[in-house]
Order: C-alpha cells, then structure tokens, then sequence
C-alpha cells in the first residue's frame, strides 16, 4: 500500500502544486524529485508507487509554468530565469521533513529527468548552494539534458534569433512540440502524452534561454562537480537511442565533468528512448535499478563512499551486464 498526498507550496509568490508518495511502513530513505520540460509530477506514478513500495518516500513539485502548478494560460512556460529555478528547488530542499531540520532522519536524494536533469546539476555545481547540496545523500540523473540529440538539435539561426527576441519579450509564450515517438516507445504512453491537457509544449522565450544556456554550459564542460565531497554519490541513466537528450553528451559530461564524485555510476540502457521510467515492459528494470542504487547507499553509509574511495582512477571498472530477456532492455553499466 502506498499513501499518496497532494499538496501546495509557496515560494517567491507562486504558489506550487505538490504530490508525495509514502510507504505505509518505516521510510528508509526520502527522494526529491525535479521534472522535465511540458511535463508534470503525476506523470510518474508506476515509477514512483515502486519506490514507495521499497521504503523510498518520494517528494516532487510541479515546477512554475508547468502541470498544475499554472493558474491560467498566461502562466504557461513562464518558469522565470535560471536564478527563480534553482531557488525554487532549494526552497523545495529546504523543508522541515526534507534537509530543513538537522539531526539523524533519512538520508535525501535528488533527481532530475531531462530538463530537470540539467537543473539538478547546475543546481549542484553553484557554490551559493553548496552547504545545502553536502547534505544531500546523492544524486540522480535520467536521460539529463546535457545536448540536444541530433534529431531535436535547433540550428544556430533559430537560437540566436531566439535570444534577440527573449531580451526584448521574455515572457514571449512560444510552442515547442517534441514527438511523442521520440519520448517513449510505449504506445499506449504516447497516446496519454497527446491526451494530457497539461503537457502543454509551451515555454517562454526567457525559459527557454535559460535552458539553453544551462544546456551550453553543461556540455561546454563549464558546470562541473569537481570539488570533492559537496556531492557524494551520483547515478546517471540514459538510453542510447534517446531521441530527445544525446547519450553521447552525457557520457563525455560524465568522463570529463564529475571528477569530484568518486562514487559515481553511469548506466547506458542499450536501445531505450528518452523517458526510461515508461519505456515499456522493460521499465521495470530502470525502477529496481534507481531503488537499488538508494537503498545501498542509504543502508551502507560511508561504507560505500569508502569502498568507492579505495578505488584508484587506473582501476576504473567497465562492467558488462547480462542482457535482460525483454527486448530492448540490454544495459552496460561504467563504474568510477
């Protein structure tokens, strides 16, 4: 059984719409959980019942411009610049029953999906937050926004005019539809993604630069976590055929940039799409993954940063993993 509960949370003046999904016994580690771009919080319900179900209490919020959190049409994609984004999530954190009151609770994690993938991570790498981000457990990414993939990539003219354009009218609404065969390869998942009024597809064009430079710096390899210890663990899930974020900028983001996390994990699930968490039947395997990951560190405590520590950089692990048996769900896992 698992106990969902709705909520709002203000912040700044907005006020935010909230769901948790609760065990209904001993809660043994607390997820907080940032969206992606047109999406919304209820949009991961299989996913986030499962982790309930193994003791992960998840906590999530739809972010402004986004799901239930707008008002009216006006309030569309109107997300505010990068600044409003990061304090949002750092309020979010900063709640009583999350990382707001010292003293022994359950560990905390985040996670980010796509766009909010890359939030997370500039989220982390922005010294202003630094003393809220060390006491986070660890953090998680699926599918993050580093770079466009090949087949969503908007060419140079687009975004410069774009940006032209933001100065003069930030809060210009402006649509950008993604094809649903791109996000999933369920079909029954694409159908509800056409059906779900508040997927809106709409941003303004101050929102969209801000992701577009959160985008750049990331894989321009200017937001890094290279100061070690402010995170402490990091888990990265991407599918290699995404069709919406690239695989491929991920894992040099991940090489290059995360050289402060000694325990870090890059998974790469061979063929998926971009929402890992409703990509099909095979979905079942990223959810005992993600609850794996938590439960280990959130049990094994410094042990696992001090096994992770032990293990010098010419050691570094490539670990090949048996194929599932469902189609598509072969993964290979890169250990640091």
């Amino acid at each position: 059984m698992v106990l969902e509960q709705e909520g709002t949370f203000t912040v700044s003046g907005a006020e935010l719409y909230t769901k948790s999904w609760l065990p209904d016994g001993p809660i043994k580690a607390r997820l907080v959980f940032i969206h992606g771009f047109s999406d919304h919080i209820n949009r991961y319900p299989a996913f986030f019942s499962h982790l309930a179900s193994k003791g992960i209490a998840v906590y999530g919020f739809d972010q402004r411009g986004w799901g239930r959190s707008v008002k009216k049409p006006a309030e569309r994609g109107l997300t505010g610049p990068t600044a409003q984004v990061l304090s949002d999530i750092a309020a979010f954190l900063s709640q009583p029953h999350l990382l707001g009151t010292p003293g022994s609770q359950e560990p905390v994690f985040v996670m980010g999906h796509s766009m909010g993938g890359g939030q997370v991570l500039t989220f982390a790498a922005d010294p202003k937050y630094e003393s809220l981000v060390e006491k986070v457990r660890g953090l998680l990414l699926e599918a993050p926004f580093i770079g466009f993939s090949p087949e969503e990539r908007p060419s140079r003219l687009k975004i410069t005019v774009g940006r032209l354009a933001g100065m003069l009218m930030p809060h210009f609404q402006l649509a950008h539809k993604i094809a649903v065969e791109h996000l999933t390869r369920d079909q029954h998942v694409q159908v509800s993604i056409k059906e779900d009024e508040l997927m809106h597809d709409t941003g303004t064009l101050e929102g969209f630069a801000g992701l577009l430079d959160r985008t750049n710096d990331l894989q321009q390899g200017r937001t890094k976590l290279e100061k070690e210890g402010v995170v402490k663990s990091l888990w990265v899930g991407h599918g290699t055929a995404d069709k919406t974020t690239w695989f491929e900028a991920t894992k040099q983001w991940f090489e290059g940039c995360a050289g402060g996390v000694k325990d870090r994990t890059l998974r790469a699930y061979e063929g998926w799409y971009h929402q890992l968490h409703c990509d099909g039947e095979c979905s079942g395997e990223f959810f005992e993954d993600v609850a794996g990951w938590i439960l280990e560190r959130a049990g094994g405590g410094e042990e696992v940063l001090k096994k992770a520590g032990e293990t010098p950089k010419a050691q570094q692990t490539h670990e090949a993993v048996v194929p599932a048996e469902a189609e598509g769900s072969q993964k290979t896992e890169a250990k640091l």
